[in-house]
């Protein structure tokens, strides 16, 4: 396959993960503008409220409560950013073409990026979307972070979709 040939494809996956950083970074642009910190605004009462939280830690807030916050931050960004280089060159190579698995990693790849932005830019994620389960408060997360689960997601159907062959031998 020529470089051309896939050139296409590639591009239009790097597109969706230029579109999933710039609506991250829009929507928490919105909640900073439009809701204080620590502040929230209920969309389905009991269920689903726009809130405006800064996330120290990674997901779920694990360590966000560390007494040593820059060296959780630190080791957060070198992971994100060791991250992004192994999805990056994943991407590459799953990239020839546009499937459930390139997509999967375009937007594993959008969201890692919005979530690094944030620790570089505000030392924090910002965190936006709460919702609430049978009396359970399922952590804050963001558009980002949807984007990444998402593609997580997809990478583990498509795992279990292979074809057997690919696991023997």
């Amino acid at each position: 396959m020529s470089a051309a040939s896939t050139r296409g494809p590639r591009l239009k996956l790097l597109l969706i993960s230029v579109a999933v950083f710039v609506l991250d970074r829009l929507s928490k642009l919105w909640i900073i503008a439009h809701i204080p910190s620590g502040q929230d605004i209920t969309i389905i009462p009991r269920f689903f409220r726009l809130t405006h939280v800064y996330n120290n830690g990674a997901a779920f807030s694990l360590f966000a409560d560390t007494p040593s916050p820059d060296k959780i931050r630190l080791m957060l960004i070198a992971f994100s950013a060791i991250a992004i280089a192994i999805v990056l060159a994943v991407f590459w190579k799953a990239g020839r073409s546009v499937n459930t698995t390139s997509i999967a990693l375009a937007m594993v790849l959008g969201g890692a990026v919005g979530n690094l932005y944030d620790r570089l830019a505000y030392r924090y994620v910002i965190d936006f979307l709460a919702f609430n389960l049978f009396g359970w408060h399922y952590p804050d997360f963001n558009l980002a972070d949807s984007c990444i689960v998402i593609g997580a997601c997809l990478l583990l159907i498509e795992v279990f979709r292979a074809p057997k062959s690919l696991f023997t031998d």
